[in-house]
């Protein structure tokens, strides 16, 4: 992890900028899963902060579970049981990092053209499938993680109706992120009646084998999404992530 550069006082807390910064290496697999971080002194070193600084962002990191503190021996970063992905971009989401919100962008992109390949190419077996979800949304509104496994388990389907095996597996490989944005979101709604709604649209385009449609339920669904997605971060938190969030459309 040698792209750190020195802490600029003054623009916010200096250990939240740590936080960044090491995950921003995170995120750009500067380290991998086992891998030992450097030491707080070098990690002080690069950055130009003092070791109680540093300190404090690795406690940060080791609450949500991104490291961990060998004593007397180092600290390293956990592996994918410990579900470090998606606290990761949790918590970059959090921070407003570049990385994470780039994913939240790509993903408005990807469902658009996701749901419109589907709209001419979804099977009658996929057709199933998204109506089981659909059922199983409608049935789990005082439960939100059903709720969440059922909308997460729709749009992973949605993808696979797509015929494109591609966009499935890229679709999977963000499925950390689609997780943590629809647990975030359903975890602060009351109501998921618009959710809902916005989802049977989609599915009626799709059953209508209406590609432009489904384009444009997708569209607005994900418009909606991403709205109270940012709600759900404050008014400071959103005022970082739309600039990035809002050419998403």
């Amino acid at each position: 992890m040698d792209g750190f550069t020195p802490i600029h006082l003054n623009r916010e807390p200096v250990a939240t900028e740590v936080v960044r910064q090491l995950i921003d290496g995170i995120l750009a697999s500067e380290i991998g899963a086992g891998d030992r971080l450097p030491s707080e002194r070098r990690l002080a070193e690069m950055l130009g902060v003092g070791r109680s600084v540093v300190r404090e962002a690795l406690k940060s990191l080791t609450v949500l579970g991104l490291v961990e503190v060998r004593q007397g021996d180092g600290t390293y970063l956990r592996g994918p049981d410990s579900g470090f992905l998606s606290r990761v971009i949790e918590w970059g989401l959090l921070l407003g990092a570049h990385e994470a919100l780039d994913l939240v962008e790509a993903r408005c992109h990807l469902e658009e053209v996701i749901a419109g390949l589907a709209g001419v190419r979804r099977t009658d077996a996929d057709l199933e499938a998204l109506r089981r979800h659909m059922a199983d949304m409608e049935a789990s509104q005082t439960d939100t993680r059903r709720f969440v496994d059922a909308d997460k388990a729709f749009h992973e389907d949605l993808a696979k109706a797509s015929g494109n095996s591609t966009l499935h597996r890229i679709m999977l490989s963000i499925a950390s992120l689609l997780g943590v944005w629809i647990g975030r979101v359903m975890m602060q709604e009351t109501n998921f009646a618009p959710t809902i709604g916005e989802h049977r649209r989609i599915l009626a385009a799709i059953e209508a084998g209406d590609p432009e449609a489904a384009r444009a339920a997708t569209a607005a669904h994900m418009a909606r999404a991403r709205s109270r997605l940012e709600r759900s971060f404050g008014p400071a938190s959103s005022a970082d992530a739309a600039p990035v969030v809002r050419a998403a459309g």
